[in-house]
């Protein structure tokens, strides 16, 4: 099994480094971190960030709220359907796509992969179809998906992995990969679990934002932690997940690696491991 580290879309938004707590300048800069995992059974991605047709018109795809907040920079490059491409595959090798959830930068690439089945919680499902409020009618949008051909959903329990409740046996994908529920941001968000020769890797998605949010400190930059209060649905939930995931983390005796969704820095280390990382 072989994985490949992928940042599927670039939001500037201003703030600089009381958001991603490194940028000099007025704006951050924060990724959409994304796997693509070669197994047996073809091509895996783990979410798909912002897709094709969210940079050829983004204002009828997007909310324009998110749009201006996040100071979005739709460019082809940073597509999974172009990165793909780029390592020397097509859409059609992409059999399978596991979504942390269905938050606009984490599901834009769908319908670029249209023989793919898609992975996720029911119950993130329903929320998106329910959509109700201000922010929920605006972070889900259901013309990144409605194309969507091939879709498997999921409910909560089953054996634990280190303490959490584990969706295994995902239909059609190798075992070492799994869905580990992880309420709080959305009411269906999930971490998604590989197994590798090196230990375990957990996809987090946006049930932390910062890197020091897994320290003993637990920082989290302003920016970062206003917006992580204004996207979430249940901040017991929320917050308790992430006590367990910094406790996952902070043991090391586990052989787990953790990394979020959005961290420029967290991305560039496990992308490029001889990279000097930043504070």
């Amino acid at each position: 099994m072989r994985i490949h580290h992928l940042n599927c879309g670039c939001m500037c938004p201003i703030g600089g480094a009381l958001f991603d707590g490194f940028s000099p300048g007025l704006t951050a800069r924060l990724v959409c971190h994304c796997l693509l995992v070669e197994t047996n059974q073809g091509l895996v991605l783990i979410d798909t960030g912002f897709g094709l047709r969210d940079v050829q018109s983004p204002y009828s795809r997007l909310s324009p709220f998110f749009i201006h907040f996040n100071n979005i920079q739709f460019e082809r490059k940073y597509t999974a359907i172009h990165q793909v491409e780029q390592l020397g595959f097509s859409a059609s090798d992409v059999r399978h796509i596991v979504l942390t959830h269905l938050d606009f930068d984490h599901a834009g690439g769908l319908e670029d992969f249209p023989e793919a089945t898609v992975h996720i919680m029911q119950v993130e499902m329903d929320a998106a179809q329910d959509r109700g409020g201000f922010i929920a009618s605006r972070r889900y949008r259901p013309g990144q998906w409605d194309e969507v051909k091939h879709w498997q959903y999921y409910s909560a329990g089953g054996e634990p992995w280190f303490g959490f409740e584990a969706v295994r046996n995902l239909d059609g994908l190798p075992p070492e990969i799994l869905l580990i529920p992880l309420a709080g941001h959305t009411r269906g968000h999930a971490g998604i679990a590989i197994e590798t020769s090196e230990g375990w890797l957990l996809n987090a998605g946006d049930a932390y934002f910062y890197r020091h949010e897994m320290n003993p400190k637990r920082h989290c930059t302003p920016g970062l932690r206003a917006y992580q209060w204004m996207m979430e649905v249940d901040r017991k939930a929320r917050l308790l997940n992430q006590d367990r995931l910094r406790e996952l983390s902070l043991d090391h005796s586990r052989g787990v690696r953790l990394f979020c969704s959005h961290d420029a820095v967290e991305f560039k280390a496990f992308a490029d491991p001889t990279s000097k990382s930043q504070n």
